[in-house]
Formats: structure tokens, sequence, C-alpha cells
């Protein structure tokens, strides 16, 4: 199958992404601002849902609009029968912007809303950090290590910043979306790792172990996201003009151990280990899956 990239269409693609966001950013704006006026737990219940339901449409818009201006084949496989009402972890392999896209597409409707994480710096994005903020997806700090070795206690602004958004995610059903990488694969930063992994950076537990433990035991099960791009990873505009012939994406629906939801991941070394081992045999089998879903598609051309 081959997919030309075209400027025309990359830009028709963004022009519906503009519109489609504006459009659902006036409502989203308006609930917004009503919820921060009166900041009730009864309001939330009333409000929480009738926002996330403004942000899935938003969704629904983003893939009409991927329908209509892209020729991507997508191999995906394990989203069909996840039940909607819950909470849910889920985690993925990071490689672009337009994995976000790959997850919003996939899940939605599937399973309650995703919530990210995201870069501090990122709610000044025009538009768009505003409707994070209304959406009430936590912005993290993530000072440097040469910041957090001169102040220690900068590491806890992070996780109190995940405390306060898991009780708000505790209130109606949600799915907090983590990239334990913490950052987009590239080859360079591959190397700098010295990552054990073929096809993955290094997992971090940190990020989970605070969602667990603050979530406490509200979690139904971990969806388990692995996206691989075999024409290669993908910038978003490349994505816009039509230059990915094909995506695949694999979700498995995953136990939590219980214990991992009431441990101190920060104070308890022995327990820190036990979050770390059970990560690290997931990234192993998600290489080992990247790994198959390339080499077929390497010996089937």
């Amino acid at each position: 199958m081959t997919t030309r990239p075209s400027t025309l269409r990359g830009v028709v693609a963004v022009t519906l992404l503009v519109l489609n966001t504006l459009f659902w950013c006036t409502p989203l704006f308006v609930l917004a601002l009503l919820k921060l006026a009166l900041p009730f737990q009864k309001v939330r219940l009333v409000l929480d849902p009738a926002i996330n339901g403004i942000a899935t449409h938003w969704i629904s818009g983003n893939s009409a609009w991927m329908r209509l201006t892209q020729r991507t084949r997508w191999d995906v496989a394990g989203v069909d029968g996840l039940p909607y009402a819950g909470w849910y972890l889920v985690q993925a392999n990071h490689q672009s912007w337009v994995d976000i896209f790959v997850l919003q597409h996939t899940l939605n409707r599937r399973i309650p809303f995703l919530k990210f994480f995201l870069k501090q710096q990122l709610i000044w994005v025009p538009v768009i950090g505003l409707a994070w903020w209304a959406l009430e997806f936590p912005f993290m700090k993530r000072h440097s290590p040469a910041a957090l070795r001169a102040n220690p206690a900068l590491r806890d602004e992070d996780r109190e910043t995940t405390r306060r958004a898991c009780e708000k995610f505790a209130l109606v059903p949600t799915s907090v979306m983590n990239f334990p990488e913490g950052t987009r694969f590239t080859p360079a930063k591959h190397a700098a790792q010295a990552s054990p992994y073929r096809h993955l950076l290094r997992p971090k537990a940190g990020a989970m172990a605070l969602s667990l433990h603050a979530m406490g035991g509200k979690f139904d099960s971990m969806i388990d996201v692995t996206i691989v791009y075999p024409h290669g990873r993908p910038t978003f505009w490349q994505f816009a003009c039509g230059g990915v012939p094909e995506i695949v994406m694999r979700a498995h629906r995953r136990p939590i151990p219980p214990e991992f939801c009431h441990g101190d991941y920060s104070g308890d070394a022995a327990f820190r280990a036990r979050v770390h081992h059970w990560l690290a045999e997931l990234w192993a089998e998600k290489d080992a899956e990247i790994e198959r879903l390339l080499a077929g598609r390497r010996d089937s051309a």
C-alpha cells in the first residue's frame, strides 16, 4: 500500500482539527468556569460527566477528519469488548505526538475518557492548553536532575499534583494515561540510556505507582497498549499530510496486583523493587511483541 504525503491534505487536516477544537472548546470553557465558580462535589458529579462528554465528541470529530483526509491502514486488536464503566490505568510506549491521536481514536467510547499527565509548559499552547486545563489534565513540572539534586523537596510538587488529580479522577469513571518511558523514543535517547530493550526506552514506575496509590482500589485493571509504526516513527505533520501508510496497535487488559494500590513506593525499597520488576516484565513482553509485529511485516514484504 502506498500513501503519498500531500501538503494540501495536511493543510485540510490541520484546518479541520482547529475548527473542531474551537467548536467544542466553547461549551467546554463555559462548563469549566461554572465548575470553578461552584467548587462543590455535588456540582462536580453533575458537570464532570458533561465535560467528559464534550471531550468525547471532540475526539469523535477528530476521528472524522482523520477518516476523511487519511488513507492509513489501521491494524488494531484488543479493544473490542472492554467494559466502558469503571476506572482504568492505561499505559503505552511513546514514539510521537501521533500516539495521542492513535490512543484517542482507538479507545474513544470503548473506555472512559483518557486523562493525560502533561508537561507544565504545554498549558501555554494556544486554546488547547486551556482545554487541557478545563479537562483537569495534571500539569507536571518535571524538574531537571540538577534542580532535584539542589532541592530534593521539588519531587514533592509532582507527587502532590498527582495526588490531587487522582482525587478528582476518583469521582467519576476515568482512564488515567501514563507513558512509562517519560519521553518520546529516539535512537539517541535509547543509546544514552543503554536500554536493555530493542525498541523501547527504560520505563519509569514513579508516576504509575503514585496513580495507583492515590486511586486506591478504584482501578478495575490496566490497559497495556503497544503502538507500532511499521514504516517509521512519524511526526504529526507527516501524519496530517497522509504520510503514514499503516498504524498497528495491540491492547491487553491486565490485572493490577492489589498490593500495588496500598504500598509505600517512596519509603519502602522492597515494595519499590517489586513494582519495578513487574513493570520491567511487562516492558520485556512489549518489546518482544513489537519485534514480532515488525518481523511479520518484514517476512510478508
